[in-house]
C-alpha cells in the first residue's frame, strides 16, 4: 500500500531483473537486465531489496508454477490447525484439514519453492554488498538478513530439517541445494541474522524490515527455542518504541499501516501484478475456489466464549449459505459482498488488503508468554499488564489476577484468529498433538504426530538424485 511491488523475475540461480518502482526509488528501465554485474551501486541494490519483499508478496496467479509467496500460507497453517477448513472437502485443499497431505501436493511444493526464492533474493543482495556505499550497506544487509531469517523461520517450522543455503550457489551445487541440515543449524542462522538486523536497522518502516520487526520476530524465535529471558527483553524493547493497540479491533485490518502494525506485506487493489487473491478465496464462489479457510465449529465456540468485541470482526455466517461461516478479517478491499456475500464494486480477486505478519498485540501476548516461561501459571504484574491490555481492547475489562498456560493459548487464539499463528502456537506450547488428536477424532480426520511437519515436496526429492530424504509418515 505504501509502495508498489512489481514482480522481479529472478530465477533461482542466475536470474534477471525487471522493472520495479516504489516511493523509495526512481523507476528503473523497463527492459530486462541481467543480474550478473547489475548490482553495482546503491540504486541498483535497492531494486534487489525491493525484490525480496516482492517475493514474499508473491504472484496473484492461478498457476502453481508461479511463486505465490504468502498468498497460500493459510493452507499450511490455519487449515492444519483446529481453526479453519474447506467448505466442500474437495481437492488438494481438503488434504490440509483432513491431515492427509500428499508428497505431491502442489500447494506444499509452491510454498517451499516460493520461500527458497525469497532466500535466494536475500542472498543476492548480500552477495553484492561490496558495491554499496558506507551509508547504505548496513541497512541493506540488515534488511536482507531479516528477510532471510523470516523465510527460514517459516520453512523450518513447517518442514523440519531443510537445506541451508546462506549464499549464492551454482546450478550444479546439488549438495547444498538438497542436503537437509538439522534444525539447530537453521535456527543458529536465523538468530544470527535477526540479531544483525536488530542492531543495524532503525524504526519507522512497516512494509520493510525495521529494528522493531527484527526484535519481535527474534522474540518469537527465542520463545520457540525456550529462551524465555531473551524473549522477554526483546518484547520489552519493542514495547518501548511507541506502538499502540488500535482502539477499534476491526480497524487493524482496514486502516492499513496503523500504529499496531509492526511488519506487513503490502498489496494494492486492481493491479494483477501487485494484488492478492486470498481475500476472495475466503468467500463463497467469488474467487477461483468455492470457498476455503472457512471457520471450524471449534474456533466459533472459542470466539463466542472468549472473543468479546473481536468475535463480530473475526467470522460471520455466509450470507449465501447459513450453515457455513467465513473469515472476515480480510474482506476484499473492505467490502462485505452485499446481501449475497458475492457482489463487489471492485474485483475481489485483485484485492489490496495488506497481510499482517507482526502486530503489537502479538508482542504483548509474547511478553506474557516469556514471563510464564514454560510454566503452568503466572501472577507476575508485568505479564498481567500486557495480557490485560489485549483483553481491555476486546471489552473484557474484568481485571485478571493470574494467567494459566491455557488462558494464554486461548487468548492468542481469539486475538490472532486466522492470521496463521494457531498451528505454531500449539506446537510451541507443547499441546499440538493433544489438541489436534482430539480435533481430528471429533471430525473424522486422520491426524497423527507425524502430521506436525509437512512432507518435503516429492519434486525436490526427485531432483536431489538420492540426496534428500522424506519426513517420517509420508
Amino acid at each position: 500500500m505504501r509502495f508498489i511491488y512489481k514482480y522481479l523475475g529472478l530465477a533461482m540461480v542466475l536470474g534477471t531483473l525487471v522493472a520495479c518502482e516504489s516511493e523509495f526509488l526512481e523507476p528503473v528501465p523497463e527492459s530486462a537486465i541481467s543480474s550478473l554485474g547489475y548490482f553495482s551501486n546503491d540504486e541498483e541494490i535497492e531494486t534487489g531489496v525491493i525484490g525480496m519483499y516482492d517475493a514474499i508478496q508473491g504472484i496473484n496467479s492461478t498457476d502453481l508454477d508461479d511463486n505465490r509467496g504468502v498468498q497460500l500460507e493459510y493452507y499450511l497453517t490455519e487449515m492444519r490447525s483446529d481453526n479453519t477448513r474447506t467448505k466442500s472437502q474437495e481437492g488438494e485443499a481438503a488434504q490440509f484439514e483432513e491431515f492427509t497431505v500428499s508428497t505431491a501436493n502442489g500447494i506444499v511444493n509452491n510454498y517451499y519453492k516460493s520461500f527458497y526464492n525469497i532466500i535466494y533474493r536475500a542472498n543476492l543482495v548480500l552477495a553484492n554488498l561490496g558495491n554499496a556505499s558506507d551509508a547504505k550497506a548496513a541497512q541493506f544487509e540488515g534488511e536482507a538478513k531479516f528477510v532471510r531469517a523470516y523465510a527460514y523461520f517459516n520453512l523450518v517450522r513447517l518442514y523440519g530439517d531443510i537445506p541451508l543455503v546462506d549464499g549464492l550457489i551454482g546450478p550444479l551445487d546439488n549438495e547444498t541445494a538438497f542436503t537437509r541440515v538439522a534444525t539447530t543449524s537453521i535456527y543458529e542462522l536465523i538468530v544470527s541474522d535477526l540479531e544483525f538486523a536488530a542492531n543495524s536497522l532503525s524504526n519507522g518502516e512497516k512494509f520493510r524490515a525495521s529494528k522493531a520487526a527484527a526484535e519481535a520476530l527474534l522474540a518469537k524465535v527465542h520463545l520457540t527455542l525456550g529462551n524465555y529471558t531473551d524473549a522477554q527483553v526483546l518484547c520489552e524493547n519493542v514495547m518501548s518504541y511507541g506502538f499502540t493497540l488500535e482502539p477499534n479491533f476491526n480497524d487493524i485490518f482496514y486502516n492499513e499501516g496503523n500504529n499496531e502494525i509492526i511488519f506487513a506485506i503490502a498489496y494494492n487493489p486492481g493491479i494483477e501484478s501487485d494484488s492478492q487473491d486470498f481475500s476472495a478465496e475466503f468467500m463463497n464462489g467469488v474467487g477461483r475456489t468455492v470457498g476455503v479457510n472457512y471457520v471450524t465449529d471449534e474456533a466459533i465456540a472459542a470466539l463466542d466464549e472468549f472473543g468479546g468485541d473481536r468475535t463480530q470482526y473475526s467470522y460471520r455466517v455466509d450470507p449465501s449459505q447459513p450453515t457455513q461461516t467465513q473469515v472476515v478479517k480480510y474482506l476484499p478491499n473492505g467490502e462485505d459482498g452485499g446481501a449475497d456475500g458475492k457482489t463487489f464494486s471492485t474485483d475481489a480477486t485483485l484485492s489490496g488488503n495488506d497481510w499482517i505478519v507482526i502486530r503489537y498485540a502479538d508482542v504483548l501476548l509474547m511478553h506474557a508468554e516469556a514471563i510464564l516461561a514454560g510454566g503452568q501459571e503466572t501472577s507476575a504484574a508485568a505479564a498481567l499488564a500486557s495480557f490485560q491490555q489485549v483483553r481491555d481492547r476486546a471489552g473484557l475489562t474484568t481485571p485478571v489476577t493470574s494467567i494459566t498456560k491455557t488462558d494464554l493459548l486461548t487468548e492468542r487464539r481469539v486475538e490472532l484468529a486466522f492470521e496463521n499463528h494457531r498451528l505454531f502456537d500449539l506446537i510451541r506450547f507443547g499441546v499440538a498433538q493433544e489438541v489436534l488428536s482430539a480435533f481430528s477424532t471429533a471430525n473424522g480426520y486422520g491426524f497423527t504426530a507425524t502430521d506436525l511437519l509437512l512432507p518435503i515436496p516429492q519434486n525436490e526429492i526427485n531432483l536431489s538424485k538420492g540426496l534428500m530424504s522424506q519426513n517420517p509418515g509420508y
